[in-house]
């Protein structure tokens, strides 16, 4: 049979004209007509309702038709991936969009992970602000965007997160785990520059811009432990890293990812301040925007799944 007689059934539900159909379907009318009865013939009850003006599908007809069109969809999209993998080129190289703070220490260490159980692979990295890695991903700019999600702040939930909510319609998976923690430059005797030991001391704060995506994920502990009145803002500023190396000159408290500051408080340049339930636990997730993806990039994705139960901890 020829599975395109679908698409001729189709434009005459679309249409209810043979005329009209014969002609989208570059046909004369009498060989369209062939064709539509052929099908009938093939299925062995009347598909069309001929009695009327315009012309109508029988429950069997439009039955058929919903079954036809999912095949031909089916078959289209395998015929689509097997083309892709016969050109894709063996060097295709493989782009991550990840947050700066990810970028810095948690990624090349992932990576070099993956990789000794994957496989080598041709990778670049592409750190930027979350909504452009979002938005690149959306685009197919990236292959892959590596992201924070806390309790509170959740991307690949449909409505919840931000107006980038849900960048991959089948999910995403946990590579890592991080957790935000307050650190500050350690006095001579190894303990904090900035304590919170006496409730009525204000904080020098180094922040995190108000529309940088992080700063989302500390706002419910800020307000719940009714931290917000205790610090006193001296320095703003998207980048963990720059945030970083303030705490580092002892300018004040910054929230800040354990996997980022970890060879600085084993160095003894930074410590941990503040009470240990101000600790912000992070899943470090990887997304896809699966219908830009390739042979590549799934095997890659078909992988990490098998891999879940192995995410990296923050420090490793």
């Amino acid at each position: 049979m020829d599975i395109y007689l679908f698409r001729d059934l189709a434009r005459l539900n679309n249409t209810g004209n043979f005329s009209q159909a014969a002609d989208q379907s570059n046909l004369s009318q009498s060989a369209f007509s062939r064709r539509i009865r052929s099908l009938e013939s093939w299925i062995g009850v009347t598909l069309v309702d001929r009695s009327r003006q315009p012309v109508r599908l029988t429950t069997a007809g439009l039955q058929i038709l919903e079954a036809g069109q999912q095949a031909l969809e089916r078959i289209e999209q395998e015929r689509s991936q097997i083309l892709e993998a016969q050109s894709l080129p063996d060097k295709y190289v493989v782009t991550f969009g990840a947050q700066h703070s990810i970028g810095w220490r948690f990624y090349p260490t992932w990576l070099q992970g993956f990789e000794e159980t994957y496989g080598p692979i041709l990778s670049r990295l592409r750190a930027d602000d979350l909504p452009n890695c979002l938005r690149d991903l959306k685009n197919g700019d990236v292959d892959f965007v590596i992201a924070y999600e806390s309790h509170h702040v959740r991307y690949s939930e449909q409505g919840t997160g931000s107006p980038e909510s849900n960048p991959d319609k089948s999910g995403s998976l946990v590579i890592g785990y991080d957790s935000l923690i307050p650190v500050s430059k350690p006095q001579s005797d190894g303990n904090p520059l900035f304590s919170f030991s006496a409730d009525k001391i204000e904080m020098p704060f180094l922040r995190f811009g108000e529309d940088a995506p992080i700063a989302r994920h500390l706002e419910p502990l800020f307000k719940g432990a009714g931290l917000s009145a205790r610090l006193r803002i001296v320095y703003e500023n998207s980048m963990a890293g720059a945030l970083r190396i303030r705490a580092r000159d002892g300018m004040g408290v910054a929230w800040l990812p354990k996997s980022l500051v970890a060879p600085d408080m084993k160095a003894g340049i930074l410590v941990q301040t503040g009470a240990p339930e101000w600790e912000v636990p992070l899943e470090i997730r990887l997304f896809r925007h699966k219908p830009n993806s390739n042979r590549v990039t799934r095997s890659i994705w078909s992988f990490l799944e098998s891999q879940r139960s192995q995410p990296l901890k923050p420090g490793a």
